[in-house]
């Protein structure tokens, strides 16, 4: 595809696009969360510095460091509250007998699944959209980077049922050109123009035949809409750190995707899948550019979606966000093993952004969303630098008033969960279940925080050193450190320094590197296959 065919693309994109009516509710809910998010960041920012002992060359670094860390933290914290603040109205239902006008591709992505528990999801997804009576209104696409024999092998010996009884069609690329992005390009090139729309999923998402019928019955009802991603919960889990993952979903989710889709408004984001696309829209992201250099900052853009979106945003399609969760689902990693893996592939992707963020014409708020990509994996090195820099003496504070209103907008968006299932007109019954989910998450969170800070860092450093994490490569097995190790090193070396430089800092410093000292134990009792904590 060639630079003039993308120009196309875009122009053609930008001729089709509806011109997007304002609404009044939204820009009230933006107002909101700038308001909260600045006067947080600036609040916390001014009692770190008037509490500062000593001005040096380290305090002004710490200063640095600490004001977008700040804002970092408090638009995460605004966003739960305006999630409490401005409520969106609900979203309407298609009307009775309303069938879809167009025809929607409901894309199954795949590279090196688990095959057996695919072909069930897919199964189930024919057996719901049967039951929605979208059966003649839309076609089950499979499109796998599959690779290796056996691998290969697996996948098509699954899905042959599902192929001889109609209910899927099957492709499997022989060169992974481009990876997602380049595969999902090259059935749009192939034949995507021929639906309305389509709805992208990855192998471990969930859907159901009502949300879809719903999603569609929105798009069509908005011409002016490209993109509709839908808020997702996690599938019930196996593993103590699964069920973590979960708890927090359900009690921290609700307000912070309610908040999320009021300010973002019609230049929402794009995770990836389970979303709703417009094939006229797509067309000016169908083909993303290939970044000079080689890898880890060159090459295929990891992290597709972030970009994908930007680019339907800047052709006059509006990309929205409905927060509601029903019938929505994705599969959580239940080991941290898996977890960290995931994490890098997308920490060298978000940092690949960049190189992006500047791209012409993009809204205001799509780099906004890139750069809040970015820093969600920059934060982990900046709070460790801060930790580094107070615990060793070099950066003193003679009051722990700032530390206090740190940890108060920390809590802010897991409180806000919590009014929202124990508030008012919660029963007794339901305020204890919350009461006990909010406690179970809040204490394992903490102790999780630190050994994904370590991680996190360790990957940015990794990306910096010019290590490509690869794709859906197989797991190697070589000389590896036991489980917890380096973390519990780290934590050590931590207490170590804290003794030797600022004896009084080992105290504050405990939530920190306790839970890093304790790894090799906390890691594998969290892998351990039994659920702890009830969801609320």
């Amino acid at each position: 595809m060639t630079f003039q065919a993308r120009q196309s693309d875009i122009l053609r994109a930008r001729a089709t696009a509806t011109p997007l009516r304002r609404r009044t509710a939204v820009p009230a809910a933006r107002r909101v969360f700038i308001t909260l998010t600045i006067g947080m960041t600036c609040a916390v920012s001014f009692c770190v510095a008037f509490h500062i002992a000593d001005w040096t060359v380290w305090s002004v670094l710490a200063m640095a460091l600490v004001v977008p860390s700040l804002l970092w933290i408090s638009g995460g914290a605004a966003t739960s509250l305006t999630g409490l603040l401005c409520p969106l109205p609900a979203s309407s239902k298609p009307v009775e007998n309303w069938q879809p006008a167009g025809q929607t591709a409901v894309l199954m992505m795949l590279c090196r699944e688990d095959s057996q528990k695919v072909a069930g999801s897919m199964l189930e997804l024919s057996r719901q959209i049967s039951k929605a009576g979208l059966t003649g209104h839309t076609r089950l696409i499979v499109l796998s980077d599959t690779f290796g024999q056996d691998a290969v092998a697996a996948e098509e010996a699954a899905l042959l049922p599902l192929i001889a009884d109609g209910r899927i069609s099957y492709r499997r690329r022989y060169e992974n050109t481009g990876r997602k992005p380049g595969n999902i390009a090259e059935w749009f090139d192939r034949e995507g123009r021929a639906y309305a729309q389509m709805l992208v999923l990855d192998a471990d998402s969930r859907m159901s035949g009502a949300r879809l019928a719903r999603m569609i019955w929105r798009m069509e009802s908005q011409p002016g809409l490209g993109l509709l991603q839908a808020g997702m919960t996690l599938v019930p889990a196996q593993s103590r750190f699964g069920q973590v993952q979960r708890t927090a979903s359900r009690l921290l989710g609700p307000p912070f995707s309610a908040g999320l889709a009021a300010w973002t408004g019609d230049t929402a984001n794009y995770w990836g899948h389970n979303a709703l696309i417009r094939t006229a829209a797509f067309a000016a992201a169908a083909h993303l550019p290939r970044l000079s250099g080689p890898a880890p900052f060159g090459g295929d853009i990891l992290s597709h979606d972030f970009i994908e979106a930007a680019f339907v945003r800047r052709t006059g399609w509006a990309v929205a966000f409905d927060p509601d969760a029903v019938g929505s689902a994705e599969d959580g990693p239940q080991e941290l093993a898996s977890f960290h893996r995931r994490n890098r592939r997308w920490c060298q992707g978000n940092l690949q952004h960049i190189r992006l963020i500047a791209t012409r014409g993009l809204n205001p708020l799509s780099r906004l969303h890139i750069a809040s990509g970015i820093f969600s994996f920059l934060a982990a090195p900046v709070w460790l630098a801060l930790v580094v820099l107070m615990g060793s003496g070099l950066v003193v504070l003679e009051s722990p008033l700032p530390f206090v209103l740190i940890l108060a907008i920390l809590l802010l968006p897991k409180l806000s969960g919590l009014w929202r299932l124990a508030g008012r007109g919660a029963t007794a019954w339901r305020r204890r279940i919350a009461l006990r989910a909010f406690g179970g998450e809040l204490l394992l969170s903490s102790l999780l925080a630190p050994i994904v800070m370590l991680h996190h860092t360790a990957s940015v450093l990794a990306v910096l050193a010019g290590a490509d994490c690869g794709w859906k490569q197989p797991v190697t097995r070589g000389v590896r450190l036991p489980t917890g190790f380096a973390e519990a090193a780290t934590g050590f070396a931590l207490v170590g320094m804290a003794v030797l430089f600022n004896p009084e800092a080992a105290i504050w410093l405990v939530p920190v590197a306790g839970p890093m000292i304790a790894a090799p134990v906390l890691v594998r009792w969290m892998d351990q296959i039994k659920p702890l904590l009830r969801p609320a």
